[in-house]
């Protein structure tokens, strides 16, 4: 069963070309009752305060805002959880526009699609379609499926991610007993002073540390001393 024309869909132009919008606004308010334009914004700007008044069944979005990127705002324009943006731009590098899907763009059409291409897409996103290439939709599926590579430590964290649970127990002693000697660290600890120096050897050189001293500023400056939670 078709739905009924009784609620246009309402639609909101981004772009920072005043003839574009211009334009646009004039195909789409050509199409009433079946769609209109409830809002337009020429920068990140007003596309954002626009939001805070409407709420747009289709947001139709250039990606080049005056030389700023639109997909920094996208999930905003997005959080209402009822507008859909289709992107509409001259962008043509795959990677910007498999990003804009990413983001949560619904479609993605050049600025030489046609009109009926323009009011085609419109109606389709605005009914849940996606209007996006095959090849596109391969990439995006490819990339949210992919598993993800673990982020790199940097090397200080990658040192400190490599201490056991018992060596911060040893630089805890270490720098609460900072002038104690090792043998009463040790009995504090309930180890032999062999043991405890056997952990000290391990903890310099994972830390790259010559000696208690730099192993108790070291400790100091990366928060070594704090106590588990």
């Amino acid at each position: 069963m078709q739905a009924t024309t009784t609620h246009p869909i309402g639609v909101m132009l981004v772009d920072d070309h005043q003839t574009m919008l211009w334009g646009l606004s004039k195909l789409i308010d050509g199409e009433q009752p079946r769609m209109k334009v409830v809002a337009t914004a020429n920068c990140f700007e007003q596309a954002l305060e626009q939001t805070e008044h409407v709420v747009p069944d289709v947001i139709l979005l250039d990606l080049d805002l005056g030389g700023r990127c639109s997909l920094d705002i996208l999930p905003k324009l997005l959080s209402n959880d009822v507008s859909r943006a289709l992107i509409l731009t001259a962008e043509r590098k795959q990677q910007t526009l498999d990003l804009a899907v990413l983001r949560g763009a619904r479609g993605v059409l050049c600025k030489d699609a046609s009109a009926e291409e323009v009011l085609d897409a419109i109606a389709r996103v605005h009914k849940g379609e996606l209007c996006i290439d095959a090849q596109a939709m391969g990439r995006v599926f490819s990339e949210l499926t992919a598993p993800k590579k673990p982020a790199k430590l940097d090397p200080e964290a990658a040192r400190v991610a490599s201490l056991t649970q018992k060596e911060r127990q040893i630089i805890r002693a270490v720098v609460e007993g900072s002038g104690a000697a090792n043998k009463t660290l040790a009995s504090r600890l309930f180890v032999t002073e062999h043991t405890f120096r056997n952990h000290l050897t391990s903890i310099y050189q994972k830390l790259d540390v010559a000696n208690r001293l730099e192993l108790y500023i070291y400790a100091i400056k990366h928060q070594l001393d704090a106590a588990p939670h």
